[in-house]
Formats: structure tokens, sequence, C-alpha cells
């Protein structure tokens, strides 16, 4: 038999609250039947819910929870994040720098740039003092003869490739020069030849000149310890061009101590001639770029010049070591060679 208790809001009601509805209290009058109490809510926790006792056997299944999960962090879904570096940690940062593509004419920039940093110091500390001084201490006349005589022993290869570009008439005053300067000029101490009544200016030309004069292309740009600026071409020009006047003469022009003394003091010299263009190239912002592009720029224009065109640039300023000379490679690696010697004008292009 079941009791029921009603209770009233108005006798539960001390501070004032508004009556509630009455609760009504089912008592179990018999031994099998319990008190059913509502479930309780069913809250989301990070720890693991505590074991449920097991209803008894008969009683309905408890009503479903209507609170939704808390949402959790799938791995597969979670975007990584990078919390930033504290100044203790060892997080490194990994930083992606970019490098400027070399030229197609100088392919290899990099250790082209560390020979000319390289020869730019040996310079500045060794062959530019020395150069200066051999200028101050030397008379200019010995200076004078001393450069002719050279320049006189680079005419047989300057003939040889005026004929094999065809110009017979640069070939034959070449040749001129050459004997007048070794007999009247006493060895080629004195250029008689361009003095009346001969008026034959010097001129430079050369194996290089010849393969470019016939489109061969100059090939990458090197830069190289006691040769300097060049071009693969220029190089087996030159090399060939300093082979001429020891196989045709033999002794003592194919002696390394000839080669070795004439080499240092023609490069000495023409450092010292050329200072105030080589101190102006080396002090643009980027002085490698510049000498590069001089090089490049005044060996285009003299052969531009063999074709008969008129050069964008001055010759005399632009050839820088052309290297023409039957003699040991040049100290000074940056020492430049007029493509006219200097008290004579640029000649005229053969019509």
């Amino acid at each position: 038999m079941t009791t029921a208790v009603l209770l009233t809001g108005a006798a539960m009601d001390p501070i004032g609250i508004a009556p509630a509805v009455p609760v009504v209290l089912a008592a179990a009058a018999a031994s099998d039947q319990a008190v059913q109490l509502p479930p309780a809510p069913v809250v989301a926790t990070d720890s693991p819910a505590p074991p449920q006792p097991a209803a008894p056997a008969g009683s309905p299944p408890p009503p479903e929870s209507s609170v939704p999960p808390a949402p959790t962090d799938s791995p597969s879904t979670a975007e990584p994040t990078t919390p930033p570096a504290s100044p203790g940690s060892d997080r490194t940062d990994i930083v992606v720098e970019g490098q400027t593509r070399a030229p197609p004419e100088d392919p290899l920039q990099a250790v082209n740039v560390k020979s000319f940093e390289v020869t730019q110091a040996v310079d500045t500390a060794i062959v530019r003092p020395v150069a200066m001084t051999y200028q101050r201490t030397l008379p200019l006349p010995l200076r004078t003869g001393f450069s002719n005589f050279l320049n006189n022993l680079r005419e047989p290869a300057v003939f040889i490739n005026y004929m094999l570009q065809l110009k017979p008439g640069k070939a034959a005053e070449t040749a001129g020069r050459f004997a007048i300067n070794t007999t009247i000029g006493v060895g080629g101490l004195f250029d008689m030849a361009k003095r009346k009544p001969f008026k034959l200016p010097r001129r430079v030309n050369g194996f290089a000149y010849t393969m470019g004069y016939y489109g061969v292309k100059p090939g990458a740009f090197l830069f190289l310890p006691l040769v300097g600026p060049t071009t693969v071409r220029d190089l087996i020009g030159d090399t060939l061009d300093r082979a001429v006047v020891p196989l045709t003469f033999g002794s003592p022009f194919n002696q390394p101590v000839y080669s070795i003394t004439t080499g240092t003091l023609s490069s000495l010299d023409q450092r010292a001639e050329f200072d105030h263009k080589l101190e102006k190239l080396h002090s643009a912002d980027n002085a490698y770029k510049a000498s590069r592009e001089d090089y490049l720029r005044s060996r285009q224009a003299a052969i531009d010049e063999l074709h008969g065109k008129t050069p964008s640039a001055e010759p005399a300023a632009g050839v820088v070591a052309p290297a023409v000379e039957p003699t040991a490679p040049a100290v000074a690696p940056v020492a430049p060679a007029p493509a006219v010697s200097p008290d004579q004008p640029a000649s005229q292009p053969e019509e």
C-alpha cells in the first residue's frame, strides 16, 4: 500500500520565495520496490567516469543525456602550430637565401671573384707600390726604349695575323715597321718607323683577334692569377702569340731568364702607365664587374674595328691586358696594354 505526502509551498516560504509546484514523493511500501530517482546528467570530462551501479532487473533504461559531448581535437584534423622560440630554447630557424645567377658570359663568376679579390690584395700591397717606384726611379728614356724593344718583338705575330685576316696592306706596313725599327731603330729601342718620312703607326693584333674576326666566340670569362682578365678564346690566342718569337728566333728569347725578366719589367711598366684607369675601375661599386665589362667591351671593340666598324668605346683606353707579349705572363694581372701605342693615334680601318 502506498502513502502520498503532500507538501505545499506556503509552509516552505520563510524568505518570500514564490510558492513552488507541489512535489510528490512516492514511497515504496513493499520490499520488492525501490525508489526510482532520475539519473544525473552526464558531463564529459578528461578523466574517465566512475563505473555506475547496475540497474535492477526489470527497470526501464535511464534516459539519454541531452548534454552534447565536449569537443576534442583530433590529431588528424588539428592544425599544427609552432610556438614562438624562447631565448633559451634549442629551436633553430632555417633561413633560405637566394643567389644571383651568374651571367652567361661568366659561368665561373664565383671562382673568378675570389681570384680577383686575392689579386687585388696582392696588387695593393706589392705590385702597385713597386710599379710606382719603378716609374719614379727609372728615367723616362730608358722606360720608353724598353717598351719599344718589346713592341718590336711583337711585330712578327701582328704580321702573321694580318695575313690570316686577308689584310695584306696592313701586313706590309707591319713588316716595314719591324725592318726599320730593327735596323735604324737599334734593335727596336727607338721607334723610327712612326716618324717622317715613314709614318707607320704601331698596331696590335694576334691570334685571339683573328679567331674573333672569323666569328669564334670568346667563351667563358676567366680571371686567372698572373694572367688577369681573359677568356677561353683569348687565353689560347695569347699563348700562340707568345710562342711566335721563341720559335722563330730561338735563343735567348726561348730562355726562362729572358721571359721572366722582360715579363716582369713589362708588367710593372704597364701597371704604372695605366694606374689612373685601374684605380678608377677598382673604386667602382662592383670592381670585379666593372673590370670584366671593360675587358669584354674593349676586346669586342678591337674586333669590330678589324671589320671596319667604328668602335663605340675608345680602343686605347679600353683594352685590358691583351697579353700579346712573347714573354712570361704578366706579374700584375690587371695591367692593361693599349691597342695603339700611347704616342700614336688609332689607325683607320682598312677600306
